[in-house]
C-alpha cells in the first residue's frame, strides 16, 4: 500500500478525487495506525499501516489507492497510565472522531473496555483482547452532491414556529409513506410528512439527535434501545437508524436529499446536538474513540485525580472545552453540518456544560466567544437548553446574545396558571409578553424566548392533561426514572375514560395551553403528535421506548381531528397578526397620541389591573390588550400595522363576567377569534358595550381592525 506524508487539515478522512488524506489529531500519543478493512463484516484488519508523518500533533497520511467506501479505523500507541489520564491500548480498534459515516455499530463485548473486566484494580489494568471484531467503524465517503439552487431559508426568528419530532417516530406510521421509508431521513422527506407539517403552519423542524449514537449495555441487556439519541459517538456522521437504504455509504446523501425537500417546501432544519459528553461513559466505561486517541486532551479530567472525570451531564465524562483541539472539534462538526449538509441551526443539550471553563457557568466562555466570531455559525440558529446536573447549572436567561433559549420558566408557568394555582398571575403576565425580566436586561428581544408547554422530555400534551403522575414500569426502572412533574390538573380519573364530562375537559385543557402557547411573545415550539392528541399512556420519560408508545398515532378520531384543526387555526391566528410575533417587548408607551398604549392590562371590570390587583394573592382571571399599531418595522424595512386584539383568560373554577374595556366603546362590533370553551369555531361578533361571560378555565380572543 503506497503512502505519502499528507496534510494535518482537514482533520478526518477526505477524499479529494485521486485519494484519501488521514489525520488524527493525538497529543501524548507515541504512533497511530491505520487498520483497513474489506467489509463491515469482516472481523480483522487486512492492513495495519502507520501514519508517517506528524504536523503540530496531527498525525497524517495520504493514501493513492483508496478511495470511498473503504472502511477503516485507527490503532494508537501511549502510556497506558489511568492515575495520570492516559488510557492508550493499542489492542482497541479506534472510531475516528471526524468520520462522514459509520459502517458498523459496534457489538458489546468485555473486548471494547481498556481493562480487565472484574479485575481487582478495575480501570488499573490493560485488557489485551482485540476489538476490532466488535468495534464500530468508520466509512470513508464521497460528500458530492447535487443541491441544485438550494439556500439558507434564514426564516426570522419572529416568524419562526418550531415543531420538534424525532425522525422515526414522526413517520413510521404515517399513512401515505412508503413502508420502506417509514422511519427515515427519506420518508420525513415525503409529501405526506411534509403536507402535514405545512398545513399545521409550522417554519422548522427541530430533529432530535441524529448524530451516530450508542446503545448502554444496560439497554442491550434489557432488550431495549436509546431510542432519543442522547449518547453521541460520532458528531460528523448522520445515524445509520434512520436510513432507508440500510448502508453508510447512501446515508449522507440521503439526509441531504431530505433537508433539500424540506427547504424547497420552505421548512428549516434545526438539529438537537449532545456535545456535552459522548458514549464512553465514565472511568469504568468502553474505549472507542476519543478515551483512547488521547484521554487527557479530549475529556474533562478530575484535577484531584485524574483518573476520574469531571461530570456536569450525568452521563460520566465531559468534553474538555478549555482544549483548543477540543473546540476545534466541536466547531468543525457544527459548520460541516451548515457548509455540507445544509442545516439551519442547532440546539445544544445541556448548553449550560459547554459553558463551563472551570467549574463556574460562564457566560463569557470561549465556546461562546469562537460562535460569536465565527462567520458560518453565527449567522444560523443557535438555541440553547440553559441548564446542566451541576452546580449553579440552571441559567435560563444568561446566555449571551445571539442565543436564543428555551425558556423552563414559560413552561412551569404557564402549566401552573392553567392548572389554577394561585399567586402566578404576575408572573403570567410577563412570560405572556415575551420574558423581559429574563432577556431585555442583555439587549435580547422576546424572540430570545423558545416558549413550549411540553417536549420530547416530560409528558405529552395529551398526558400532562390524563395523568397526574408518571407511569414509567415500561422502563424496567420500577417507575424510580423521569422528572416527578406531579400535576393535578383535575380533570378527573387518571388515563383513558368514557366520562364525556372528563374528556370535554381535558380537551378544553389541551385548548387553553396551545393557544396560550401561540398567543404568546416569543418562538413557539410544539412537541411532534400533541396537535393529534398522542398519548405515551403517562410515560414521560420514553427514552427508550421504540414502539407505539413514541411512534405518533394517526389513527385521528372526529375528537383528535377536531384539535388538530383547533391548533392549525391558532397557529395561522398568530401568522396572521404582527402583534402577536413583535420584534421589541412592550413598553406600555401611548401610541402617536392615540390615547391609548401598546399593552393595557384588564381586570374583570375592564379596568386596568392596580398594584393591588397584581398582589391579590389568588386571582385568576384576567385580560390584556393588545394594539395592533406597534410602530414597529419588520426585517425588510416596511411599516408593520395590523389588527388590534383582545385576550381574555380565566383559569379560575367559575364563569367570569368580563366588562369590555373602555377602549371598546366607540366600536360598532368585535369578532370574536378564538374561544377555547366551544370545540369548533364558529363566526361571531359582539357588541362591545355588552358584557361578555368567560366560562371557567378558558380563553377567548378578539380582534377589530386599527383605525389610525
Amino acid at each position: 500500500m503506497r503512502v505519502w506524508p499528507g496534510l494535518p487539515y482537514p482533520l478526518g478522512a477526505v477524499w479529494d478525487g485521486r485519494g484519501v488524506n488521514f489525520a488524527l489529531f493525538s497529543e501524548h500519543a507515541t504512533k497511530v495506525e491505520l487498520c483497513l478493512f474489506d467489509s463491515s463484516s469482516a472481523r480483522r484488519e487486512t492492513q495495519r499501516i502507520p501514519l508517517p508523518e506528524q504536523t503540530d500533533q496531527v498525525w497524517h497520511g495520504y493514501f493513492p489507492d483508496l478511495k470511498p467506501g473503504q472502511h477503516y479505523g485507527y490503532r494508537v500507541h501511549g502510556p497506558y497510565e489511568p492515575a495520570k489520564g492516559h488510557r492508550f491500548n493499542p489492542h482497541k480498534l479506534l472510531l475516528d472522531p471526524y468520520a462522514r459515516a459509520i459502517g458498523r455499530h459496534l457489538n458489546w463485548n468485555d473486548a471494547l473496555y481498556g481493562y480487565k473486566i472484574g479485575d481487582s484494580t478495575l480501570d488499573l489494568s490493560i485488557d489485551e483482547r482485540d476489538s476490532a471484531a466488535y468495534a464500530p467503524r468508520a466509512l470513508v465517503v464521497d460528500t458530492a452532491f447535487t443541491w441544485g439552487n438550494d439556500q439558507p431559508l434564514r426564516t426570522p426568528w419572529h416568524r419562526t414556529v418550531i415543531y420538534e419530532l424525532h425522525v422515526r417516530g414522526f413517520t413510521k406510521t404515517l399513512p401515505g409513506i412508503p413502508q420502506d421509508l417509514r422511519g427515515t431521513y427519506a420518508g420525513l422527506a415525503t409529501e405526506p410528512a411534509i403536507r402535514h407539517l405545512l398545513d399545521l403552519g409550522v417554519t422548522a423542524v427541530e430533529l432530535m439527535p441524529v448524530h451516530h449514537h450508542v446503545d448502554e449495555p444496560f439497554l442491550v441487556q434489557r432488550n431495549q434501545v436509546n431510542y432519543w439519541g442522547y449518547n453521541s459517538l460520532g458528531f460528523f456522521a448522520p445515524d445509520l437508524r434512520y436510513s432507508s437504504a440500510r448502508h453508510a455509504y447512501f446515508v449522507v446523501q440521503e439526509f441531504k436529499s431530505m433537508v433539500r425537500a424540506l427547504h424547497a417546501a420552505g421548512l428549516e432544519v434545526i438539529l438537537d446536538v449532545v456535545y456535552n459528553h459522548t458514549a464512553e461513559g465514565n472511568h469504568l466505561g468502553p474505549t472507542l474513540s476519543l478515551k483512547g486517541i488521547d484521554n487527557n486532551c479530549y475529556y474533562r479530567l478530575s484535577p484531584q485525580d485524574r483518573r476520574h472525570y469531571v461530570d456536569f451531564s450525568g452521563c460520566g465524562n465531559g468534553l474538555n472545552m478549555q482544549h483548543p483541539r477540543v473546540l476545534q472539534l466541536i466547531m468543525d462538526s457544527l459548520r460541516y453540518w451548515v457548509q455540507e449538509m445544509h442545516v439551519d441551526g442547532f440546539r445544544f443539550d445541556l448548553a449550560a456544560a459547554l459553558a463551563r471553563e472551570l467549574q463556574e457557568v460562564d457566560r463569557l466562555s470561549a465556546f461562546f466567544d469562537i460562535i460569536h466570531q465565527d462567520p458560518v455559525l453565527s449567522q444560523v440558529k443557535l438555541i440553547a437548553e440553559p441548564w446542566d446536573v451541576g452546580p449553579g447549572g440552571y441559567q435560563v436567561g444568561n446566555f449571551p446574545v445571539g442565543w436564543v433559549e428555551w425558556n423552563g420558566k414559560y413552561r412551569d408557568n404557564v402549566r401552573r396558571f392553567w392548572k389554577g394555582d394561585g399567586g402566578t398571575v404576575s408572573e403570567f403576565a410577563t412570560r405572556l409578553t415575551g420574558s423581559s425580566d429574563l432577556y431585555s436586561h442583555s439587549g435580547r428581544r422576546p424572540y430570545a424566548s423558545i416558549n413550549f408547554i411540553t417536549c420530547h422530555d416530560g409528558f405529552s400534551l395529551q398526558d400532562l392533561v390524563s395523568y397526574s403522575d408518571k407511569h414509567n414500569e415500561a422502563n424496567g426502572e420500577e417507575n424510580r426514572d423521569g422528572a416527578n412533574e406531579n400535576h393535578s390538573w383535575n380533570c378527573g380519573a387518571e388515563g383513558p375514560v368514557k366520562d364525556p364530562a372528563i374528556n370535554a375537559l381535558r380537551e378544553k385543557q389541551k385548548r387553553n395551553l396551545i393557544a396560550t402557547l401561540l398567543l404568546s411573545q416569543g418562538v413557539p415550539m410544539l412537541l411532534a403528535g400533541d396537535e393529534i392528541s398522542h398519548t405515551q399512556q403517562g410515560n414521560n420519560n420514553t427514552y427508550c421506548q421504540d414502539n407505539e408508545l413514541t411512534w405518533l398515532d394517526w389513527n385521528i378520531t372526529p375528537e383528535r381531528q377536531a384539535f388538530l384543526e383547533f391548533v392549525r387555526r391558532v397557529v395561522k391566528i398568530r401568522s396572521d397578526h404582527p402583534v402577536l410575533r413583535r420584534r421589541r417587548f412592550f413598553h406600555g408607551r401611548r401610541i402617536r397620541g392615540k390615547g391609548i398604549r401598546d399593552i393595557i392590562w384588564l381586570n374583570p371590570s375592564g379596568r386596568e389591573m392596580t398594584d393591588a390587583d397584581w398582589s391579590a394573592g389568588f386571582i385568576q382571571s384576567v385580560g390584556v390588550f393588545f394594539a395592533g399599531d406597534v410602530d414597529e418595522s419588520d426585517e425588510t424595512g416596511q411599516s408593520v400595522v395590523g389588527d388590534n386584539l383582545l385576550l381574555l383568560l380565566n383559569a379560575s373554577h367559575h364563569g367570569v363576567i368580563f366588562t369590555l374595556p373602555s377602549v371598546t366603546a366607540q366600536l360598532p362590533r368585535l369578532e370574536l377569534l378564538l374561544n377555547t370553551a366551544v370545540t369548533r369555531h364558529e363566526p361571531r361578533y359582539l357588541d362591545p358595550k355588552e358584557p361578555f361571560e368567560l366560562p371557567e378555565r378558558s380563553l377567548a380572543l378578539f380582534r377589530w381592525p386599527f383605525i389610525p
